[in-house]
């Protein structure tokens, strides 16, 4: 048996949480329903726009990771944080959540713990301003290889190749991760993260992943050509590929093996972390032995419950979920 059965790795962000109306975003000027990197004085001043905000310990993967500890798997989240207020509160928060953190916040550095701003309307859609900090600065020397080499899935976050020591510490994660015998996969993150880094990601999904998992938007991004072409290059060149495409079938490839499955449409109350908990019920099905098709079928209800309130963490018991679809 391994230490973990999940690892992550990835931007440690604390996501603050707001409620505004369209009129707010614009007097902001606040671009709506996308991620948007921002500069530290930016970061403060939305801060402080910001009205009846909640905070949780967030980032895309380190999202991932907490649902897989919730789930009761043995989980890690490798990130980096300041030793400050909100470094203190990830650390507490996710350890609380079951998930280890294995780095300890860092005492006196340049740049403080990263924080994402975001503002969700009626609507549903979440305008995401996120000011990296610290979290971008995870180096070879975040990773331990007694954690990597000790777990039976490594889950990689692709905002984190902005930076080339983000890119040297994936390489050594993965390897370790070979090396005692796991499997690496990699969210592709964001269409606009492939476009910068198109080459090093798909050198990277044929040569050191076992899966991969993205949307529509990113795997078409990856391989430049329509959906269909672009799953079965990636199927060709990796173990396990898996498609999520908005209120739309998920599509997952094996080898010959494909799995189409059905999405149950719900209307949004905030799509924060929708694509973070769809992979978090995914990659338990896939860690704990399930077919293909249940483990689509749990992450799309990790998903359908992270987005029926607010925020990016499930509310209810995700397991007693899967348990009323006859899953476990």
């Amino acid at each position: 048996m391994k230490q973990y059965q999940v690892v992550g790795i990835g931007n440690a962000i604390v996501d603050v949480i707001a409620q505004c109306d369209d009129s707010f975003l614009e007097m902001m000027g606040i671009e709506k329903g996308i991620m948007q990197l921002i500069e530290r004085e930016r970061a403060e001043t939305l801060y402080a726009a910001m009205k009846d905000r909640t905070q949780a310990p967030g980032g895309s993967v380190g999202n991932t990771i907490a649902g897989l500890g919730n789930l009761g798997l043995s989980a890690a989240y490798i990130g980096r944080v300041r030793d400050d207020a909100l470094g203190r509160f990830y650390e507490v928060a996710l350890n609380g959540e079951g998930t280890d953190f294995p780095n300890r916040p860092v005492p006196k550095a340049d740049l403080p713990t990263s924080r994402s701003m975001i503002f969700v309307t009626p609507d549903g859609e979440r305008s995401m301003n996120t000011y990296l900090g610290i979290s971008a600065e995870v180096s070879t020397e975040d990773v331990s290889l007694e954690v990597v080499e000790n777990t039976e899935l490594l889950f990689l976050e692709g905002y984190l190749f902005d930076k080339d020591h983000g890119k040297a510490a994936f390489l050594k994660a993965a390897q370790g991760c070979h090396r005692g015998g796991g499997k690496a996969g990699i969210s592709l993150s964001d269409p606009f993260c492939v476009d910068r880094h198109r080459a090093d990601f798909r050198r990277l999904v044929r040569e050191q992943m076992d899966y991969v998992i993205g949307n529509e938007h990113e795997w078409a991004s990856l391989y430049q050509t329509d959906l269909e072409g672009a799953l079965t290059q990636a199927a060709s060149e990796c173990g396990l590929v898996v498609c999520t495409r908005s209120g739309a079938d998920v599509l997952i490839l094996r080898g010959d093996e494909r799995v189409e499955v059905p999405v149950h449409r719900v209307v949004p109350v905030d799509t924060t972390g929708a694509g973070d908990q769809f992979a978090a019920g995914f990659l338990y099905g896939y860690a704990t032995g399930q077919s293909l098709e249940t483990a689509g079928r749990m992450g799309c209800i990790a998903a359908a419950e992270v987005i029926s309130h607010f925020g990016a963490r499930p509310e209810s018991d995700i397991k007693a979920l899967f348990r009323a679809q006859g899953l476990i």
